[in-house]
């Protein structure tokens, strides 16, 4: 899905896949891509170049439902959108990380990725673990061991934002036209 798409299928309470990879601390999203493709749109191409600098395989071993984990200040540097572009049409469906860069958080968050933090998450699983994450929540489990993490849950509105597809839709959900119409029947004129 690309980042003028609009979601069409609501995000799952419980979001199940594997732990398609780990990073560290302070990573920078635009390494996922590359810096020299931060100024690309195109899904196709940031698909084909996504995680080629860690794994050149990951794409042919990724399956759509698979989750990234980080550690502290996952999204660190500019928040550019590619190379989250070139993991959505991956098939990523959410970020898992002790703590995020504000600047990826609201841009992530407003593109209607699931962010989670959990304390320990990145010390937690090994890649290609087993997940369930139910992101309003903040709980994770670990089929294969039976652990459960508890995170943050999201605010009330990043769960609006969330399952309207992304802050666009959540607008278009509640000022789009058919909302201003209501609105409009909803006030009376006697002045």
């Amino acid at each position: 899905m690309s980042n003028t798409e609009r979601r069409d299928v609501a995000v799952p309470a419980v979001l199940k896949g594997r732990v398609a990879w780990i990073f560290g601390d302070d990573f920078d999203i635009d390494l996922v891509i590359g810096v020299k493709n931060i100024k690309s749109y195109d899904p196709v191409h940031l698909k084909s170049v996504c995680m080629t600098a860690y794994d050149t395989d990951f794409i042919r071993d990724v399956r759509p439902g698979d989750i990234i984990v980080g550690g502290r200040n996952f999204g660190y540097g500019h928040p550019h959108y590619p190379a989250m572009i070139a993991l959505r049409n991956a098939g990523i469906t959410a970020v898992i990380a002790e703590s995020f860069a504000p600047g990826y958080w609201r841009g992530e968050i407003y593109q209607g990725m699931p962010l989670v933090t959990v304390r320990g998450i990145a010390d937690a699983v090994s890649r290609w673990d087993d997940i369930e994450v139910d992101w309003r929540a903040a709980r994770v489990t670990l089929p294969a061991t039976g652990k459960v993490l508890e995170g943050n849950p999201l605010s009330a509105h990043a769960i609006d934002v969330i399952e309207a597809g992304g802050g666009f839709n959540l607008l278009l959900k509640e000022h789009g036209p058919q909302a201003r119409s209501r609105r409009d029947t909803s006030f009376s004129t006697n002045a």
